[in-house]
């Protein structure tokens, strides 16, 4: 793998790095207080080609390399996660779905416009009843005549508010168990879609997660994405690249963390001296910086690997579990290098100790990373004899 950034990459590097220090950094703990979708920020995203960067330009995108997107999205992490949240769900999951399996047709209606970020997408998977289990998901659809029928309800959906657009997963056979499984296009316009309750969450309070609920939500034929029966394949090829975008995600809230704990320990003075001259607080900014750049060489090689059109189950698992891990740990020794103002929310490491968390959960809890490494190194063993 080549460390080196090509010039376009440190260009949209830069040009994420600039919106996310002018605009971002000074309203995330505004938009995190009222629990409020940032629109307008959201909006500037979709015209500087942030929410469709790995589609083609030929269907409203940047075509820019998985590399270019995850030093895109670490910055605008960096800046507010809540909203790099709507940013990796639109382009990981979304819009790559459409693009990789969907029909002329349907990248006309829908990518085109999630792309170019005048629409917002999701992705609806996770149920009440089966999270990790995803294989054992209750939603049903059902044929009649010239639409689908979808009934059952969905859990955790990001952008289920501010969205538009989703693609969502059901059963068409109950006898096939997950390869009974398929995908849908969804409107939120739809007759039967309906947003439930919106979750009071932890943190990225500023990114809307709600309960979706279908009752006899008509989606035409057209809308099925790909086949019927290839849902659970397509949704567990789909999770790969969601998995580099939430690595990505955590490892812009830990290198935020950092930076601010770097710089207040090098204001902060107790006993007449700046607290960073204390070789306990060098070791903890010391081991900071090293998980961050280990957690970075992680997400380039599965961004790179991807890139090549090679399998990164196995990349973006341990890419995954180790960047949300490291956010974890960054953000609780940031809070602790703050002491007792870190504890309070007029400090912005208090809020990035919030968002780090759900990194470890959502897009597969770092158990399911640990089963899914595992399963592969088995496998390569199995490759060996």
């Amino acid at each position: 793998m080549d460390l080196q950034l090509t010039s376009e990459q440190e260009m949209i590097r830069q040009v994420a790095r600039e919106f996310a220090d002018k605009e971002l950094l000074p309203t995330a703990a505004h938009f995190d207080e009222l629990q409020e979708f940032p629109t307008a920020l959201w909006k500037k995203l979709g015209e500087m080609g942030m929410m469709g960067l790995l589609i083609p330009e030929e269907w409203g995108g940047a075509g820019v390399d998985t590399v270019s997107y995850v030093l895109a999205l670490e910055e605008i992490a960096r800046g507010n996660p809540a909203l790099s949240t709507a940013m990796s769900v639109n382009n990981s999951l979304t819009c790559y779905g459409i693009w990789k399996f969907g029909t002329t047709e349907q990248k006309r209606k829908y990518l085109i416009p999630l792309a170019q970020g005048q629409k917002l997408g999701g992705y609806c998977l996770t149920e009440a009843e089966s999270g990790s289990d995803a294989a054992k998901m209750r939603a049903t659809a059902t044929l009649q005549g010239d639409k689908y029928l979808l009934n059952g309800s969905k859990m955790f959906i990001t952008s289920g508010i501010s969205g538009h657009i989703y693609l969502a997963f059901a059963v068409t056979d109950k006898t096939k168990g997950s390869n009974g499984i398929s995908c849908f296009i969804v409107e939120k316009s739809f007759p039967g879609f309906k947003v439930g309750k919106k979750l009071d969450k932890l943190g990225m309070r500023a990114s809307d997660t709600t309960e979706i609920i279908f009752e006899n939500c008509e989606v035409p034929v057209e809308n099925l994405l790909g086949n019927e029966g290839e849902g659970f394949k397509l949704a567990l090829q789909l999770l790969d690249g969601g998995r580099i975008g939430i690595a990505t995600q955590a490892l812009g809230i830990a290198q935020a963390a950092y930076e601010f704990a770097l710089q207040y320990a090098n204001e902060r003075q107790q006993f007449g001296h700046k607290i960073y001259d204390f070789q306990a607080i060098q070791f903890m900014v010391a081991d900071m910086a090293t998980r961050i750049e280990a957690a970075r060489l992680l997400v380039h090689k599965a961004a790179s690997q991807r890139d090549q059109g090679k399998s990164v189950g196995l990349e973006a698992s341990m890419a995954k579990l180790f960047a949300s891990e490291t956010a974890m740990k960054v953000t609780t020794d940031a809070v602790q290098i703050y002491g007792g103002y870190g504890y309070i929310k007029e400090y912005p490491v208090e809020r990035y100790f919030r968002d780090a968390k759900v990194t470890e959960i959502y897009e597969g809890t770092s158990q399911i990373q640990r089963l899914v490494i595992a399963r592969n190194l088995l496998k390569s063993l199995a490759g060996t004899h």
